[in-house]
């Protein structure tokens, strides 16, 4: 089996929470021809525009509709304070960040404007796919500062990591290469015939973001997460009406298969700056 990793059970009540919710994926794809150079059978269609606009019917609460544009007015967020505020997202995500459950994001290590904004998409109604679901409820309460303030408790935590899928692929165009392989070489070097950008340009070597364009944070990232979010990129739809960040992900996983997908999800997920200090403590 392709899972070389360990999971601790997620709590009863989280997962009653995850059961009850339904999901709002967006799963329609371009219907263009496949990308040169990838397999017919798995290559995604291009996304065929950059500039779609949010349609009339869309999921906006009026309201909430200017979350994002409101973060611009609240100050620098305080981490003493997203600490206190931190408490609702703990089920899901863990007290520091760190989730048990594999399905959720580790947030711990993440810019503070990334988490802020992702938080405002939520309660827009901008952002609806995944566990938009559970997450929505989550973030319409929440005012732009608490926003930034949860960014900012979450920025000063410290990410985990978990396990690189190294079983050897038994057939296929990359038959022989450990299953993490395939995602190393894109991260560090792309696919320059493709097209294809380093991830770690945008998300550093370790992966550890960029806080000033607000770039994710990935290294130690949940392997299903980050494949989920890459299929979601894949499909090139959205509703977001700013799309710049979008696109950017968008144009990459377009070209992606569904190997390909995998084996960087799988990669990302053992991304670390150095060897655990648990482990070092041992020797």
């Amino acid at each position: 089996m392709r899972n070389a990793r360990a999971y601790a059970i997620a709590a009863t009540a989280t997962i009653a929470l995850v059961a009850a919710a339904a999901y709002a994926q967006q799963t329609t794809p371009p219907a263009s021809a496949p990308a040169a150079g990838a397999p017919a059978s798995e290559a995604p269609a291009p996304v065929a525009s950059t500039t779609t606009a949010l349609p009339d019917n869309a999921p906006v609460q009026a309201s909430a509709l200017d979350a994002v544009a409101e973060l611009s007015k609240a100050h620098w967020g305080d981490p003493k304070a997203g600490a206190t505020k931190a408490g609702a997202c703990a089920a899901c995500h863990g007290l520091d960040g760190n989730p048990s459950d594999p399905q959720y994001p580790r947030l711990a290590g993440m810019p503070e404007r990334y988490v802020a904004t992702q938080l405002a998409l939520f309660k827009s109604g901008e952002r609806t796919g995944g566990m938009a679901a559970i997450m929505v409820p989550m973030a319409a309460p929440l005012s732009a500062q608490d926003m930034r303030d949860l960014g900012a408790f979450f920025a000063q935590q410290k990410a985990g990591a978990g396990i690189a899928d190294d079983t050897v692929i038994a057939d296929g165009p990359n038959k022989g290469l450990k299953f993490y392989q395939v995602g190393e070489k894109l991260f560090h070097g792309g696919d320059p015939a493709r097209g294809i950008p380093a991830c770690m340009a945008c998300h550093g070597p370790t992966g550890a973001g960029n806080p000033g364009p607000a770039y994710p944070h990935i290294g130690g990232q949940q392997s299903a997460y980050v494949q989920r979010r890459l299929e979601e990129y894949r499909t090139g739809t959205t509703n977001e009406r700013d799309r710049r960040n979008f696109d950017i992900m968008a144009v990459v996983a377009r070209q992606l298969s569904d190997e390909e997908i995998g084996s960087l999800s799988s990669y990302v997920q053992g991304l670390h700056a150095r060897r655990d200090e648990a482990a070092a403590s041992t020797k």
